[in-house]
């Protein structure tokens, strides 16, 4: 029986691991894999106390620090997907494909989101040559060339702005003929004299060499492809939360984030507690998804000893 089950190890899910070894928790770490959405960024620069590194040395950094901790207080199970979580009266039990069953007093869910991919021909070809799903990433590595913001909701404008800051020109295709982004945050950002909003625009091709070079669309789905410059594409067009193990037993809204509150991180469930992209919070970052995990470690410590 462990005090507490982290499920992830992402930034949050590490954060959480050390702390939760520092505070002598008896705590098991299922995840399958360490890192998290950023695994597959080339150059991270957003990392507090870390100029510049690679999604691969964050994803290490991360395991190494949990490692140093853990000793006979924190149990790694890496490679492990959780396929389950139920409650049974005051205990939780959890279930992952590697046909184990670990139990525990508490659970934290830090299993983030996938972002939602395209899936245009050359779509795949260039993640990562020119396509990126990461804004705060790898932003700035496309100071001063002209760029592309796939997406018309608030992600999506929120990239623009970052972007107008270093870019040479932004252009946003949205896919409808309005916005899902709020009116104010629109009207801000498509004021900059470098910006440009297309409406009513159906990605139908990227194409490049080594790195993207050009995507194509139609205006509404019909006429002639339109060829548009994209020495970068960034793509805002959803989230999806990986959750699903836990829809029966925590609060999901409509996208299936996990409700969460956010003075504490406590779900709907008392005893269990989320943290970072898989949760309804404003703001998806990894610096804000390890600080939520801090905060969640916090109650959830106060909880097991004031039973």
């Amino acid at each position: 029986m462990y005090d507490l089950i982290i499920i992830g190890g992402g930034p949050a899910g590490s954060a959480a691991a050390v702390y939760a070894a520092r505070k002598r928790l008896k705590t098991a770490l299922v995840t399958s894999e360490f890192g998290g959405q950023s695994v597959v960024s080339e150059d991270i620069q957003n990392w507090i106390g870390t100029v510049s590194i690679s999604g691969a040395d964050l994803a290490e950094s991360f395991k190494k620090h949990v490692l140093a901790y853990a000793g006979d207080v924190v149990e790694v199970k890496e490679g492990e997907k959780v396929l389950s979580l139920k409650k049974d009266g005051d205990v939780f039990s959890v279930t992952t494909d590697g046909e184990h069953e670990y139990k525990g007093k508490t659970v934290l869910i830090v299993t983030g989101s996938k972002r939602r991919k395209l899936t245009v021909p050359g779509a795949e070809q260039f993640e990562n040559k020119g396509i990126t799903y990461c804004a705060s990433c790898d932003g700035p590595l496309f100071s001063g060339k002209d760029v592309v913001v796939i997406g018309g909701g608030n992600a999506g404008f929120e990239t623009a702005a970052q972007l107008l800051a270093y870019a040479k020109s932004v252009t946003l295709l949205n896919r409808s003929s309005d916005f899902r982004a709020d009116p104010v945050t629109v009207e801000k950002v498509r004021s900059h004299p470098n910006m440009k909003i297309i409406m009513n625009a159906a990605l139908s091709e990227i194409k490049g060499e080594n790195f993207v070079k050009t995507l194509t669309y139609k205006i509404n789905d019909e006429g002639e492809p339109i060829e548009l410059l994209a020495e970068g594409i960034f793509v805002e067009i959803g989230l999806v939360p990986a959750t699903d193990f836990a829809k029966d037993v925590v609060e999901l809204n409509k996208y299936g984030m996990v409700v969460i509150d956010p003075k504490t991180q406590a779900t709907s469930t008392s005893g269990i507690w989320a943290a970072g992209d898989c949760t309804d919070v404003l703001y998806h970052q990894n610096n804000i998804a390890a600080g939520d995990a801090v905060r969640a470690l916090e109650d959830i410590y106060m909880h097991i000893h004031t039973k």
